[in-house]
């Protein structure tokens, strides 16, 4: 550890010097007293949709977020994605099918499967937020609402952000994605 004009030690640990105080009730808690919370919005594929449909949907984003007057971050986040669930479940259909015709779609998605856990590819959920910074819980609460509500009218869901969502995005933004493991001894 270095040691500063003070002689206060400085820690070489982002988590040091990082002004997070906690993590609780889906806000992140700052040694400044503001919070920092938001909204996760479910993704929606509009360009399946008809043309006039996805005029709609963007325009009343537009006017979504110029209703917005406050600060906020639009944040796009990759969230890996364990499949091997469905690779178990994958394997006991192939074990269990009648003809070896469904045994041969099933091992082609198989397949696929592994494919896609290869180092070459990664599965993951791309998932969208909007955080917002704010000192006073009445307004947290409050702009979470207005949120909600109005993406609702573009025909949006979303939910106000978990402690999982957060620590996710601090994950993301400091060790690029990998999730952190508390109790973990790191060398000096």
């Amino acid at each position: 550890m270095a040691k500063n004009k003070k002689n206060d030690l400085i820690s070489k640990y982002a988590e040091d010097w990082i002004p997070i105080k906690q993590i609780m009730n889906g806000m992140i808690q700052l040694e400044s007293g503001e919070y920092v919370t938001g909204i996760k919005i479910a993704p929606k594929n509009i360009f399946i949709l008809d043309q006039g449909t996805q005029d709609t949907i963007i325009y009343n984003l537009r006017n979504f977020y110029n209703t917005i007057d406050y600060e906020f971050w639009l944040i796009v986040a990759d969230r890996p994605v364990d499949i091997n669930m469905h690779l178990s479940q994958l394997q006991n259909l192939y074990n269990n099918s009648p003809t070896s015709a469904i045994r041969k779609l099933i091992m082609q998605d198989i397949n696929k499967a592994n494919m896609f856990m290869s180092a070459e590819y990664s599965v993951v959920d791309t998932e969208y937020f909007i955080l917002f910074k704010e000192k006073k819980l009445e307004i947290v609460q409050k702009r979470i609402h207005n949120l909600i509500s109005n993406l609702s009218t573009c025909g949006l869901n979303s939910t106000q952000v978990s402690n999982n969502d957060l620590r996710m995005l601090l994950d993301n933004f400091f060790n690029g994605g990998q999730a952190t493991t508390l109790g973990t001894v790191m060398p000096e």
